[in-house]
């Protein structure tokens, strides 16, 4: 997909395709060698998020424009990447086209949201969980028992499950794995 789309907006007159790179670990060294006017990222990358990339590109490269393109649209990612300092938002569901006028918007310093996204995120309204009710949640993938939780995170055992059983009635849940996949389904983590 990286590959078609870059040979795609590669044959715009006004657009070069600088560089590629296969996993989120990488987009900063990339961009800082490479000096792109805009960063193109996906959300879910091996290595590191496209999210976390975007707030590091904000630090590291703000001259760098970051327009995130995902088949995840959902709006707590539309609100988290606004929060990374992202400038766009798209889903990967419409033309090359739409795409490349996008990016052109993008360098003039536009900011440019999927429509029908920015609407959803409007009315969905901003994550209830706490950042620390996502790290508990986060730490609690692959079965992680209430310990190994609360030696990640330098927390008390009872503290891990105030924070998990919060989560859980945030949630609407019944247990933490519920709840861990709610809110990864609505973008919260």
């Amino acid at each position: 997909m990286r590959g078609a789309l870059a040979l795609l907006l590669g044959m715009e007159a006004d657009l070069e395709v600088v560089a590629q790179v296969a996993t989120g670990d990488v987009i900063v060294d990339a961009v800082l060698t490479h000096r792109p006017d805009v960063a193109l990222l996906d959300i879910e990358l091996p290595g590191m998020s496209g999210l976390d990339a975007a707030a590091e590109l904000r630090e590291q490269a703000p001259d760098c424009r970051v327009l995130i393109l995902t088949t995840f649209g959902r709006p707590g990612y539309l609100r988290r990447a606004m929060e990374a300092g992202a400038a766009g938002f798209l889903v990967k569901d419409g033309p090359v086209e739409e795409l490349a006028e996008a990016i052109r918007r993008v360098l003039t310093g536009e900011t440019v949201i999927d429509p029908a996204l920015a609407a959803a995120a409007l009315s969905a309204g901003p994550s209830p969980l706490t950042a620390r009710e996502c790290d508990v949640l986060k730490a609690s993938v692959d079965g992680a028992t209430v310990a190994d939780i609360a030696a990640k995170l330098h927390l008390s055992e009872s503290t891990v499950r105030n924070y998990l059983s919060s989560a859980i009635g945030k949630t609407g849940t019944r247990n933490r794995m519920e709840a861990m996949r709610e809110a990864r389904q609505q973008g919260w983590l």
